[in-house]
């Protein structure tokens, strides 16, 4: 769960790096928390019928998409790529293998024109 705080606090920060740790768990925790707010929806008839979204489950992702920006920059950034390849998502088909590729690519374990390694180690 620290992980996930530690993004929210950095909400609009897009410079420096993220590691693989933080970015994942960040993931993570949006999912379950996005499944958690559907369940509540759907106890509580919040659902729309013809778009199956309900109120609260509609709204999180709205809340945290800056967040998301941020961090999946980061974690670009530490693989030693700059923060407009989260633009490679909109190619169809392809696109969002490539973006998931990266995601789960190693830090970049020298410093990098974004700064030094999260790791907090050099080689």
């Amino acid at each position: 769960m620290n992980w996930y705080l530690e993004v929210l606090k950095k909400y609009t920060v897009f410079d420096g790096r993220a590691r693989r740790k933080e970015y994942w768990f960040f993931i993570l925790f949006n999912v379950l928390i996005s499944m958690a707010l559907a369940i509540i929806d759907r106890f509580t008839g919040n659902v729309d019928p013809e778009t199956g979204l309900g109120i609260l489950s509609s709204l999180y992702p709205l809340g945290v998409l800056l967040p998301t920006l941020a961090v999946s920059v980061r974690r670009l950034h530490d693989t030693g790529r700059s923060g407009w390849w989260l633009l490679i998502n909109f190619v169809p088909g392809v696109g969002a293998i490539i973006f998931f590729f990266f995601m789960v690519l190693d830090s970049n374990p020298e410093r990098n024109e974004y700064g030094p390694s999260p790791k907090g180690y050099e080689v």
